[in-house]
């Protein structure tokens, strides 16, 4: 029999969308099946960061780190709305320690003993040296040196740390990537099927018969599909030997992020990279203007089912963390909100949840009669060479399938140049007089060109229609419910959006139950329709 798709995709995030956006351009006829909303688990919760990894040199992760800082430029150019250069701080102080369970350190310890651990400033430019030339550089400027007694960059610490170092990495708006990805899988031709359970597949004649379960009303669904790619994340596997029972080696190891968000704790636009005495790193990031991100922390999180939540200890980690080095200590108090995140890494039998690799494995398996690919590990920078990775195994499937395509190709919104947000901003407060610099920045940098079709004739704030607080308009709502696979305050103000952190908890509650009042509106009109 002839499948309904090519390819079903479970899993709607990063890897996911990536791998959809990729087979559909390539003429593949694809379905994605996602049981919560896109990216509600791992893919939301990262740290914000296109990077190389620059601690991954310490295990000589060199293709990996090599392949990121590659794709950070070919990304910036593909979605300039919601990624941007950034320049990292890097201070240093002789007692500085790193982890002595890396293959450096042990090289490093053996030769030279007296060391005890320590960094010394040497490997330090010796790894941002490679940093800068392991991946070319067209857009990104190279290390430089900072006097932190007279740089401003200084003035957040304390005044022992003198001297430091500032390389270049890049921030990105990791859940609008995800969703950006699965917009244009469907405008190429995707069946984008969000709150859709896979619970069973089985093979017949060669197919594929996957049954579904939409976990809001419980209705079934039954699609037939050539292969299957199990995207998971956290739960590739128990898709991989629950629902598709396969015997496949291959393991992940889930590990928990957690990250702290405070008020704005440093004037400067500029990202710190902290080194801890236990060898671990963290970061304080400028965050959604007014904040300052710090994180994470790396703790092994068995259980998928189990929902990830920043502890006490882990928050009581990081502020330590970042008190070692802040002039003026934080508190718990000062935490405003929190995260976490579980990234389903390749389980490689590393020692400790942070020496374990960030790389991806791919595996085809033809056993069940019908081919399915398992994808393990990634990380948010190279997810579109990990989508290029696996339609190689799946041309291996469909052979006619055409070469590789992504490359440089903008993401909805974001067909203009790197430097090009200004003069956006400057369009949208010119034909939108009622906007605050503000506000069109924030519309700019999520939506980039796509402002224009949102806004739409609109001569007012109240040709906007609603408005739910924090400059969120009832406009805004309908293109995140009809564009972007919206279905809920949370999925809008901590998804598609942060305003969750200037929103109060009844301005988020009447949201949501005006979501809800929209779409039993939309489906009464369609139930309608269709007597």
């Amino acid at each position: 029999m002839e499948p309904d798709f090519d390819l079903l995709v479970i899993g709607g995030g990063i890897n996911g969308c990536g791998i959809a956006r990729d087979a559909s351009g390539r003429g593949l006829s694809v379905c994605l099946a996602e049981m919560n909303d896109i990216a509600s688990a791992t893919s939301a919760s990262s740290t914000k960061l296109f990077h190389g990894g620059l601690r991954y040199l310490e295990y000589f992760e060199f293709r990996l780190v090599r392949e990121a800082l590659i794709e950070r430029e070919v990304l910036l150019k593909a979605m300039p709305h919601i990624a941007w250069p950034m320049r990292f701080v890097l201070p240093y102080h002789k007692s500085m320690r790193f982890d002595l369970s890396t293959p450096t350190s042990k090289i490093l310890s053996a030769v030279m003993p007296w060391m005890k651990g320590r960094r010394p400033a040497w490997l330090i430019r010796l790894g941002l040296f490679m940093y800068d030339n392991l991946g070319g550089r067209e857009i990104l400027p190279g290390t430089t040196r900072l006097d932190l007694r007279s740089a401003p960059e200084g003035k957040p610490l304390k005044k022992r740390f003198e001297k430091a170092y500032e390389y270049s990495d890049c921030w990105v708006e990791d859940s609008r990537l995800v969703v950006l990805n699965a917009r244009d899988a469907e405008q190429r031709g995707a069946s984008i099927r969000t709150r859709e359970k896979v619970v069973s597949a089985n093979v017949v004649d060669g197919v594929w018969h996957v049954e579904m379960q939409n976990t809001l009303t419980g209705a079934g669904t039954k699609v037939t599909a050539g292969m299957v790619v199990n995207a998971a994340g956290p739960w590739v596997g128990d898709v991989l030997r629950g629902t598709l029972k396969s015997n496949q080696q291959g393991n992940v190891r889930l590990v928990r992020g957690s990250h702290i968000v405070t008020k704005r704790l440093f004037e400067h636009d500029k990202c710190y990279f902290f080194q801890g005495t236990d060898g671990r790193i963290i970061f304080a990031i400028p965050y959604e203007t007014d904040f300052t991100l710090i994180g994470t922390t790396d703790a092994d999180h068995p259980d998928p089912s189990q929902k990830p939540e920043c502890t006490p200890e882990e928050c009581d980690y990081l502020i330590n963390f970042i008190n070692e080095y802040l002039e003026n200590p934080i508190e718990a108090v000062d935490v405003v909100w929190s995260y976490s995140g579980v990234r389903p890494l390749y389980d490689d039998g590393a020692s400790s949840a942070s020496a374990a690799t960030r790389d991806y494995v791919l595996k085809l398996d033809k056993s069940r009669g019908a081919p399915s690919l398992n994808v393990f590990g990634g990380k948010i920078t190279t997810y579109r060479r990990l989508a290029e990775s696996a339609l190689d195994l799946v041309s291996e499937v469909y052979p006619k399938t055409p070469k590789s395509w992504t490359a440089g190709v903008a993401l909805p919104g974001g067909d203009f140049p790197v430097d090009g947000v200004d003069n956006l901003i400057k369009a949208a407060t010119s034909r939108y007089p009622f906007l605050t610099n503000r506000w069109a920045k924030r519309l700019v940098r999520a939506y980039g060109c796509e402002v224009h079709d949102i806004l739409g004739d609109a001569n007012s704030v109240a040709d906007l229609g609603v408005d739910f607080g924090a400059d969120l308009t009832e406009r805004e709502v309908i293109w995140l419910i009809d564009k972007e696979y919206a279905r809920s305050a949370e999925d809008v103000v901590w998804r598609r959006s942060k305003l969750g952190l200037r929103m109060t908890k009844a301005q988020i509650t009447n949201l949501d139950i005006w979501i809800q009042s929209h779409l039993q509106a939309d489906q009464s009109a369609v139930a309608q329709g269709g007597q």
